[in-house]
C-alpha cells in the first residue's frame, strides 16, 4: 500500500494540470442547428413502395426497406405484408443489448407465408454497381475497407471484392436464419436495439432501417429465456398488421423525410458529430464512427 500510494498522487497530479490549462472549444452548429437550417432539397420523402408500417398497441413503426441491398429479399417482404403475413403475429424475442425480433414462433403450427418464397438465397453483400449513391466517410474503419451512407442507409464495401454490404448499426432490419445461409426468407425479422453488433456484416441479410417508432420496441420487457425469448405465449406482444405504405389510404399514411446522404447539410451534420464544439464539449474526437452518425428523419412539412 505504501509502495503505490506515491505512485498514484504522481500519476493525478499531472492528469489535473493538463485539465486546468485545458483550452476552451469554440461554439459550431450542432446536428439540430443544421436541420433546422438545412434546405428542402437536401431531403427526400420516403418510397410509399418501399416502406412498411408496422402497427403495435403503443402506435406506429415505420421501416424503409433497401431493394438495391436485398433485391429479393425486400421483393418477398412485399408480398408478405400485401397478403397480411404479420397481421396477428407477435414480436417474441427482446435480447437486452441486441435485438428484437418478430414473426411466427410457434413451430408446431406455422402461419403459411402464401405466395412468397419459402426459402431465398442469401444477400449478405451485393455487386457496388447495385449502389449508385455511395458517399464515403473518410474514416478509418475496422469493419470495412471502405464506409459512408447510401441513400440514407450506412454501408460499408471492399472494392477488391467489388462487394457491398449494410452495416448493423442501431435500428437496421435484418432477417433471421438458422445455420444455413438460405434458411431466411424475410418471415422473421429483427431490428438491433444495441451496440452496433457489425461483426455480424455480410452474415446476415440487411433489408433496411427503422426510421420511426424505435422507442417503441427499445424499451420493451427484456426477454427472461436465453437469447431474449419469451417464454410464455402471453408475453408475445401482438402485431396489429404489417402494410406497405403503398396499400394505405394516403390520408392515413405517415408523412416522413429523410435527409439525403450525399448532400452537404449530411456532410455538415457528419463534421458536427466528428467535431463537436463547446461550451460543453471539452475534447472534441476529430473521430466518428459509421454507426455514430445520425441519419436525420423528420416529418414532412
Amino acid at each position: 500500500m505504501k509502495a503505490t500510494m506515491p505512485a498514484v498522487l504522481a500519476l493525478a497530479l499531472p492528469l489535473a494540470a493538463m485539465g486546468a490549462s485545458t483550452k476552451e472549444l469554440p461554439p459550431k452548429p450542432t446536428v439540430g442547428d443544421i436541420v433546422k437550417a438545412s434546405p428542402q432539397a437536401d431531403w427526400r420523402q420516403l418510397d410509399p413502395a418501399n416502406t412498411l408500417y408496422m402497427d403495435l398497441a403503443g402506435g406506429r413503426v415505420i421501416i424503409e426497406l433497401a431493394p438495391a441491398f436485398a433485391p429479393n429479399h425486400a421483393a418477398n417482404i412485399r408480398t408478405m405484408a400485401k397478403e397480411g403475413y404479420w397481421d396477428g403475429l407477435w414480436i417474441y424475442r427482446t435480447q437486452d443489448n441486441f435485438v428484437v425480433q418478430w414473426g411466427d414462433p410457434r413451430e408446431d403450427k406455422p402461419k403459411a407465408i402464401g405466395t412468397a418464397k419459402a426459402k431465398l438465397e442469401q444477400e449478405f453483400s451485393v455487386p457496388m454497381k447495385n449502389d449508385t449513391q455511395f458517399t464515403r466517410l473518410p474514416d478509418k474503419d475496422g469493419y470495412a475497407p471502405q464506409v459512408g451512407h447510401s441513400n440514407g442507409f450506412p454501408s460499408a464495401r471492399d472494392p477488391k471484392t467489388g462487394q457491398t454490404w449494410l452495416a448493423h448499426c442501431y435500428g437496421m432490419v435484418g432477417v433471421a436464419r438458422g445455420n444455413e445461409s438460405d434458411s431466411g426468407n424475410g418471415g422473421t425479422l429483427y431490428t438491433v436495439i444495441g451496440n452496433s453488433p457489425r461483426h455480424l456484416d455480410r452474415n446476415i441479410t440487411v433489408v433496411g432501417r427503422i426510421v420511426s417508432g424505435m422507442p417503441l420496441l427499445s424499451v420493451l420487457p427484456r426477454g427472461p429465456a436465453p437469447m431474449g425469448m419469451f417464454e410464455k405465449e402471453e408475453q408475445w406482444v401482438p402485431i396489429k398488421s404489417v402494410k406497405l405504405a403503398a396499400d394505405v389510404p394516403e390520408a392515413e399514411r405517415s408523412k416522413y423525410e429523410v435527409m439525403r446522404t450525399e448532400s452537404a447539410s449530411f456532410k455538415s451534420v457528419i463534421e458536427a458529430q466528428r467535431n463537436r464544439g463547446g461550451p460543453w464539449t471539452k475534447h472534441a474526437a476529430g473521430h466518428v464512427d459509421l454507426c455514430n452518425v445520425p441519419i436525420p428523419v423528420r416529418e414532412a412539412k
